[in-house]
């Protein structure tokens, strides 16, 4: 016994140093932050059917609300379209528009959005030309418009790769002296990827003016947010990197509206990054190539379609006596023209240029790409002339 508490004794301090002696940590090791403002609600914060809707502007909601039903149209005609086989393929946001709708418009025309291979619809609500959003997925171009122009960047199939680019983008403006916020959006499975962690670390060191949106949907492909995480919630993760973290349910599209514009004016003034997590639900399957019967029961999906954003917000609006039959039928009309314009331009068979392979991949062609570039000009004017 005297043997073991010996080796345990040098173990813990070196042999003659008193324990008097012992240096004590650098300032260094004690928290550079007080972590409780930083920490998120215990619960989500909701607004729809509480006494706080009461402060919304009924021109928000019923803008929230037309912009929804549009947004829902959007999703069910580029589906129907992977099924004419005029997209390759579509990953829906149905039962998600509240996120997407919030997303686009709590950001200044200034500002950038950063989304991911789901966010069509947020890119398209924030004014991108529908047949535009869908080119990336129909597989015409990489991209399919000037993000520039839109200042939206190029929609994200790689998991959470877009998340350091936002970091990049916003902390270059502030060094600039722009007045630009980037909100960037991710799914609950780009939190598992390690560019989520190191945009965060860095955004939060940088003290960069981004924003970043989880999409807590529930399953990443099929995997379910419990075999991702051991964290009491995805919005605790903002703790660790030293920014606030908000949580909200993500089906409530004047909450996210709410949260996600305060956290754009915090960024703005300097306070920032924040990560806000959104709980909301994948309705339909991850994209039209899953099953998702495979991995998820549908009472699950059934409970979740009670909490639809498009119906509990027009509950609101209804029992208000903001909407009536008139506004539902106008609404759903605009809906329709959308979906009716898109399906007749998607319909129309593009006229692609090969060559085209070769553009917007550098600002200079490299010596390969111009050698592969020469070997199908050629190979197409062999064609051509046989």
């Amino acid at each position: 016994m005297d043997s073991l508490q010996q080796r345990s004794s040098t173990v813990q301090e070196p042999p003659g140093v008193a324990s008097a002696h012992r240096p004590t940590p650098p300032p260094a090791w004690q928290p550079r932050t007080d972590p409780t403002p930083l920490l998120p609600d215990t619960e989500p914060l909701r607004v729809l059917g509480t006494d706080a809707v009461a402060d919304a502007d009924p021109a928000l909601l019923l803008r929230l609300y037309a912009e929804l039903i549009r947004g829902r149209r959007y999703n069910t005609q580029a589906t129907a379209l992977t099924k004419q086989g005029r997209l390759a393929v579509y990953p829906s946001t149905t039962g998600q528009e509240a996120c997407e709708i919030a997303a686009a418009l709590a950001l200044e025309e200034r500002d950038w959005l950063f989304p991911s291979y789901r966010d069509t619809l947020a890119a398209v609500a924030r004014g991108l030309d529908p047949v535009q959003a869908l080119t990336l997925l129909r597989g015409d171009w990489h991209t399919g418009y000037d993000p520039r122009e839109y200042r939206i960047a190029p929609l994200s199939t790689p998991l959470a790769t877009q998340l350091p680019h936002a970091v990049g983008l916003a902390h270059a403006a502030r060094l600039k002296g722009d007045d630009v916020v980037a909100l960037a959006m991710v799914g609950d499975g780009g939190t598992s990827e390690g560019d989520f962690h190191e945009a965060l670390n860095f955004a939060a060191v940088w003290q960069a003016p981004v924003v970043f949106l989880v999409q807590n949907n529930g399953f990443a492909i099929s995997v379910p947010l419990a075999k991702q995480t051991a964290a009491p919630s995805l919005a605790h993760k903002a703790v660790g990197y030293g920014m606030p973290g908000r949580l909200v349910d993500g089906n409530d599209a004047v909450a996210v509206h709410q949260v996600l514009t305060e956290a754009v004016a915090r960024a703005r003034r300097g306070g920032g990054p924040t990560l806000v997590e959104a709980i909301t639900y994948r309705i339909d399957a991850h994209t039209n190539a899953d099953d998702a019967t495979r991995y998820r029961a549908a009472g699950e999906v059934e409970a979740w379609r009670a909490h639809d954003p498009i119906l509990i917000l027009e509950r609101e609006l209804t029992e208000r006596g903001l909407l009536d039959e008139d506004g539902r039928r106008e609404a759903a009309e605009a809906a329709e023209a959308m979906a009716a314009e898109l399906r007749e331009r998607m319909n129309a068979e593009p006229v692609l240029d090969p060559m085209d392979l070769f553009s917007h991949v550098y600002a200079e062609q490299t010596t390969q790409l111009r050698e592969q570039a020469a070997q199908l000009r050629a190979e197409l004017e062999a064609e051509g002339e046989a």
